[in-house]
């Protein structure tokens, strides 16, 4: 990983499209625990397995003391970092649908891991209490605006210990303008319909299609987890700019650089 490049002029806003309220998203979610995790995995042809798998290693250095795995969902990255963190470390699942953190508990319950139902920004953790904080695939899901991001990543900031990481895995937009074509069409064409006969309710997918598809680059969010005190920033993309793994440190915020560098792929 390197540093994200620091583009000229002003940093490009992230899009403020009209948002479904928080309960409404909560509600999509609700329908679809049982089947989330093999909509993903057919979505994306079984890549969000090793995308989280990378995610996941690079998060971890093997001294953390507390993990939360923050909009956890069915508990996949939870259950991930629990394998790679020392046995003495807890790790802790959050989400904010507790049809969720039920379907998390069914699959993972032999996992010595814990579950919290809450959402951002407003976690119910003392300040400086984790090691680490990981979000996959949810940031989309946190609203689209950047005040909102920030806001929600200054959260996750304040419940990090200093020298803290968060890392975020993630879909981005890549730069290329063909590939960026060939993955918006595909997105277009078979996300929705894809994701609603795998899970057999269409609105869930209709809103992530909608998501991905106005989610901004990467250096962009890295720009935002800037603004919310976090420094240094990396990010690596993969498969061509279409997903991109973000780590980001917990300095104090005098002392957060503005991202600068150039992107790594993989």
């Amino acid at each position: 990983m390197t540093a994200p490049r620091r583009r000229s002029g002003t940093h490009a806003s992230v899009p403020q499209p009209a948002e479904p309220s928080r309960g409404a998203i909560r509600c999509m979610f609700g329908m679809i625990p049982h089947t989330y995790e093999l909509a993903n995995h057919v979505l994306t042809l079984g890549m969000d397995v090793r995308w989280r798998r990378a995610a996941a290693r690079a998060a971890v250095r093997g001294d953390e003391k507390v993990c939360l795995d923050v909009c956890t969902g069915t508990g996949e990255m939870a259950f991930l970092l629990r394998r790679l963190v020392p046995s003495s470390c807890s790790v802790i699942g959050v989400d904010f649908s507790h049809r969720m953190l039920r379907q998390a508990i069914r699959a993972r319950g032999g996992t010595p891991m814990a579950w919290t139902c809450a959402a951002l920004p407003a976690l119910p953790f003392p300040s400086g209490i984790a090691d680490l904080a990981t979000v996959s695939f949810a940031t989309r899901n946190l609203r689209l605006s950047r005040e909102s991001l920030a806001e929600a990543f200054a959260e996750i900031r304040r419940v990090l210990r200093p020298g803290g990481r968060l890392v975020v895995l993630e879909t981005s937009q890549p730069r290329h303008r063909l590939v960026r074509q060939l993955f918006h069409l595909y997105v277009r064409l078979a996300v929705h319909p894809l994701g609603a006969l795998v899970s057999g309710t269409s609105s869930p997918y209709a809103y992530l299609a909608r998501t991905i598809l106005r989610f901004p680059h990467a250096s962009d969010l890295a720009a935002v987890m800037h603004d919310a005190g976090f420094g240094p920033i990396e990010f690596r993309l993969l498969l061509g700019g279409v997903v991109a793994v973000h780590l980001a440190h917990r300095g104090e915020r005098g002392d957060a650089p503005d991202p600068e560098g150039s992107p790594a792929t993989g």
